[in-house]
């Protein structure tokens, strides 16, 4: 069971011009495949997938990307282009956690957290960042333990909690990080973050080997969720999953294949393999 699990982004049909940008943004950083739908970009050998589907959903801060960046020289050239046309959620300082650190939400609604630190500390480049608001505040300890028990491979690292002296509830999770098969995720609660919570406009793949897996991911994340179209489906917490099999790349990008294995697929809720190949 290798499942990898990387985040999709969902843009207003600016899906080539975002991975372009982040290009520039990060070092080691480049376009590995496109088609009509999906552009997808690895930086620091993390995935990222960008899609085109239009304007139905916009990001906001509920997922977030925090990034360790081992130079200051590094983390200034991202921030002043990622600054450019973005707004800043938390300016760039010394705080508790870091020694330079700055909240940026560029001019495509993506939100990063730049962090001067050491890549050994958190054991990856960029680690998706989950936080819980409005209806689902306070839920991210029992969100934590629901993911690590669905996926193989994975452990809760450490869950520091908000205490009487802080801005917030006690008890709930002010900074939590825990790994899914071996990917790093972060977590919080907050009761001051007013008016957005998670939705499909940042939606987490998890690339399946067969159809027993996707029959496992599907029944497991529906639990208390919601089934959608397409592979796609809402967790208890709302937050967008995409359950796909590993051979979807390849098929759509196939020009002989392609456009029959996405009208196969439009009709799908949970993809099933057999048809897709089959069309």
């Amino acid at each position: 069971m290798k499942n990898p699990i990387y985040p999709c982004l969902w843009f207003d049909n600016q899906a080539k011009d975002a991975a372009a940008f982040y290009c520039t943004v990060f070092n080691d950083t480049e376009i590995t495949a496109e088609n009509p739908i999906v552009v997808t970009f690895e930086s620091a050998g993390q995935k990222f997938m960008c899609l085109n589907g239009g304007s139905l959903f916009k990001i906001n801060p509920s997922i977030s990307f925090f990034v360790v960046c081992e130079t200051e020289e590094e983390l200034m050239k991202a921030w002043n282009i990622l600054i450019d046309d973005g707004s800043v959620l938390m300016a760039l300082d010394k705080y508790e956690w870091s020694e330079k650190y700055g909240w940026v939400q560029d001019k495509f609604g993506v939100n990063w957290q730049l962090s001067f630190g050491k890549l050994a500390d958190v054991g990856q480049k960029f680690t998706p960042t989950l936080m819980f608001t409005e209806n689902v505040h306070g839920k991210a300890e029992q969100a934590i333990n629901f993911y690590t028990s669905v996926f193989k491979n994975s452990d809760i690292i450490g869950i520091l909690r908000y205490t009487e002296d802080d801005h917030d509830v006690a008890g709930t999770v002010k900074h939590a990080q825990f790994r899914l098969n071996k990917n790093v995720f972060m977590a919080m609660d907050s009761g001051l973050a007013k008016g957005f919570g998670f939705n499909e406009a940042v939606s987490f793949v998890v690339e399946c080997e067969n159809q027993e897996e996707i029959d496992y991911f599907w029944e497991k994340l529906t639990e208390g969720g919601e089934e959608s179209m397409c592979g796609w489906l809402k967790d208890q917490y709302g937050v967008s999953w995409q359950i796909i099999p590993e051979i979807l790349e390849n098929l759509m990008n196939n020009p002989e294949k392609s456009q029959k294995v996405v009208e196969a697929f439009l009709k799908m809720k949970k993809f099933d393999i057999e048809t897709l190949l089959n069309a």
